[in-house]
């Protein structure tokens, strides 16, 4: 029997010829990130070591990253303090691969990784946040973890009990209509799956679109595959797993490119043609709430976001802003913007897209998760209501339980901002 491509990574992080669905492992780990939530970690790692006589070092901190995205530039006097401690942490113990709350350097974990080349095919990459599933768009097998789990993983430089998923397999054919993309896409898969459709499982994506695919897209399939419960989302490293980590994130060193065998065994095959697929927008309070556009088109909103680690990437700041630029956004409405990352911020900077942003009335943000949490910043007021380009819409998750938000891509949000009410972007394309 051949084996999936995530059983293939498990087989070589675990040291065995072949692992397969149910089999418990303790791969070793190739890259565990964190955010501001290091600082938990760094607790739990002195509390593990507390008493045993070993080092308290980190197993081996070339394959550490600590990223600042969350709560950038800090908005308490306890999470200053917090990054404070880090930043002592990584200095000590001389982690490289930390991105600090700099213009330069600065963004969301789920990109950094990416365009740092941080991330390669066949890795097993562990991180304390639940959309470490993005970094399969590059081939490799990234799930979350906990604090205690990355505490184990810093001391062991292993995971340790891991089940290796069965792996659904979706295939996906088809050309998108204009203004229909990867975000519309997954939100069907989600609607389709449920937001326990694919408890424990992988979900590995294939079929001629996504080989037509950019990383880009790659990443927003990828990131929100955890909606629907899924431990990870892998698309097999292909030619253009190549050329971005090549083009883009600058790496020289070998790729191994790993795939599914032929006769792989898969839990199920679901069947997707995108020809069709209208703009969709995921319903308060779930992900999985997921209706056409025109179902819920002329729902006032006051609140729009562009941005965090599912589309705030260039490709989607470029498909906004040519939506906004020469327009205003409209009176009553408050259109926030946020860049993946500093690289991507300048870029569209030097672009024009942040000039056409703000010649319409939107605010640019600095590169961070700002408004997707609503901890730090973009909360909403009571009986508001927001559409995002984020990834989730659970109650209370852009800081008000007694709001509302809407999940959409790009184009329906820029749409959105224009007219003030949830609006069909062909129609104002």
């Amino acid at each position: 029997m051949g084996a999936t491509v995530v059983e293939k990574i498990l087989a070589r992080a675990s040291g065995r010829a072949s692992v397969y669905a149910g089999d418990v492992v303790e791969p070793r780990v190739d890259l565990a990130m964190s955010h501001e939530n290091a600082a938990l970690v760094i607790n739990q790692f002195l509390e593990i070591l507390e008493g045993t006589g070993l080092p308290a070092r980190p197993w081996d901190p070339a394959k550490i990253a600590i990223i600042f995205d969350h709560r950038v530039p800090a908005e308490s006097a306890k999470t200053a303090t917090n990054q404070m401690r880090v930043r002592a942490f990584v200095a000590e113990h001389g982690i490289a691969k930390f991105h600090d709350i700099r213009g330069d350097v600065g963004g969301i974990c789920h990109q950094i990784l990416p365009e740092r080349g941080y991330v390669r095919p066949g890795m097993v990459v562990v991180g304390t946040d639940s959309h470490t599933t993005s970094h399969g768009a590059l081939g490799a097998f990234a799930f979350g973890i906990g604090a205690t789990e990355m505490a184990s993983v810093w001391a062991l430089g292993t995971a340790v009990n891991v089940e290796v998923p069965r792996t659904i397999r979706v295939v996906v054919d088809g050309s998108f209509p204009e203004l229909v993309g990867p975000k519309d896409l997954i939100l069907h898969l989600v609607g389709l799956l449920t937001a326990q459709g694919a408890n424990f499982r992988a979900l590995e994506f294939c079929g001629e679109t996504i080989e037509r695919l950019s990383t880009s897209g790659r990443l927003v399939l990828c990131n929100m595959s955890v909606e629907a419960g899924a431990t990870s989302g892998i698309v097999p490293a292909d030619q253009e797993t190549v050329r971005y980590l090549r083009g883009e994130a600058g790496v020289s060193e070998p790729l191994a490119l790993v795939a599914s065998d032929r006769d792989a065994e898969y839990e199920r095959v679901v069947a997707i043609d995108v020809s069709n697929l209208p703009p969709l927008v995921a319903c308060p309070h779930t992900v999985d709430n997921v209706k056409p556009v025109t179902a819920v088109a002329g729902t006032p909103v006051q609140q729009v976001v562009i941005g965090s680690c599912t589309n705030g990437r260039l490709d989607d700041l470029a498909v906004a802003a040519h939506i906004v630029r020469g327009r205003r956004v409209a009176e009553g409405t408050r259109m926030l913007v946020f860049p993946a990352s500093a690289r991507i911020y300048a870029e569209a900077l030097r672009l024009g897209y942040l000039g056409d942003f703000i010649a319409a009335g939107a605010v640019v943000m600095n590169p961070g998760c700002g408004p997707c949490l609503g901890i730090h910043e973009g909360a909403l007021g009571d009986g508001e209501t927001a559409i995002s380009t984020t990834n989730r819409n659970f109650k209370g998750r852009m800081g008000n339980p007694a709001s509302e938000v809407y999940l959409s891509s790009p184009a329906v949000a820029a749409a959105s901002a224009l007219t003030g009410v949830i609006t069909d972007p062909r129609k104002e394309h």
